[in-house]
């Protein structure tokens, strides 16, 4: 997608405005997602309902989609707002998983080209794959995003079952702040 005012913003702009309009008609369980501010369709505030009986049940999560100029050839980056204990999330934030990975071939080789982004992925998509990655019991821990989160699954458990617990129970209060 192209930053408004170049060549091809007009379209890009259309794509997500589509893909607004259908999430605010027909809302998927889970999450909701609207803009960061009106005027701007690549900047995208998420929230994200800990899925039910996983870890972070009852938390309620904040998140941001980024948009590049390039959407839909390249995929948004997601970044959490809300503090994540998670091997699969950075410590900053930032999600992730193979659908928010360039297009093409993963240069590691933990990848099929066919698990990462690709034009006909939509936010919907991009969501039911993160409430997936929260609904897990098993987080991928081969090509771990927070090293020490992904140390604590395989060490430590218990430990890593708390500290979600208590950031799930700190999301819920700030939500309501």
């Amino acid at each position: 997608m192209s930053k408004p005012g170049t060549p091809g913003a007009a379209s890009n702009t259309l794509l997500l405005r589509r893909q607004l309009a259908e999430l605010t008609k027909h809302p998927v369980e889970g999450f909701s997602a609207g803009l960061v501010d009106e005027n701007d369709f690549y900047e995208w505030e998420i929230m994200i309902i800990g899925p039910p009986d996983t870890l972070y049940e009852g938390g309620i999560f904040k998140a941001r989609l980024s948009f590049p100029s390039e959407f839909p050839l390249l995929p948004p980056k997601m970044r959490f707002i809300t503090p994540m204990w998670h091997p699969n999330i950075y410590p900053d934030g930032v999600v992730c998983i193979s659908i928010l990975h360039a297009p093409g071939e993963d240069q590691y080789g933990y990848e099929d080209a066919g698990e990462r982004w690709m034009p006909v992925h939509t936010v919907e998509s991009i969501l039911v794959s993160v409430i997936s990655l929260l609904s897990s019991n098993t987080p991928n821990l081969d090509s771990p995003a927070n090293l020490d989160a992904a140390l604590e699954v395989r060490n430590d458990i218990a430990g890593y079952k708390k500290k979600v617990r208590r950031l799930v129970r700190r999301s819920a209060e700030e939500a309501y702040d």
